[in-house]
């Protein structure tokens, strides 16, 4: 089992940066896949981001996203990253990361408690 907290969120203007940081409480080198999904007031969750670690690292990104967003993960520090920039309003949500642990065959999904993203002028 592992524990995620994220951290980072907070009210930024239209155009500006955040950077989220998830902590796993134990090493996340064997997790194959990590990410970050997101909620906007009155929508369903939407998956952002995930980043594969299966000796080389993959990432992928939902098309709104795409060219603004850079996740990446930190397997020394057991921290999965989220950069944000040219943030826009429609990126206002709670993000929460996740993680897809492989044990005996199983696959068991782990959630962090989210962070909230405000993009307000």
């Amino acid at each position: 089992q592992v524990q995620l907290v994220e951290s980072g969120g907070g009210l930024v203007q239209p155009g500006g940066s955040l950077r989220l940081s998830c902590a796993a409480s134990k090493s996340i080198v064997s997790i194959y896949t990590m990410g970050w999904y997101r909620q906007a007031p009155g929508k369903q969750r939407e998956l952002v981001a995930t980043v594969t670690n299966n000796g080389s690292t993959n990432t992928n990104y939902v098309h709104s996203v795409a060219g603004r967003f850079t996740a990446s993960r930190d397997n020394a520090k057991n921290t999965l990253y989220l950069n944000m920039n040219s943030l826009k309003p429609e990126d206002t949500a709670v993000y929460y990361c996740f993680a897809d642990e492989v044990v005996g065959g199983s696959v068991y999904n782990f959630w962090g408690q989210g962070t909230r993203v405000t993009v307000s002028s």
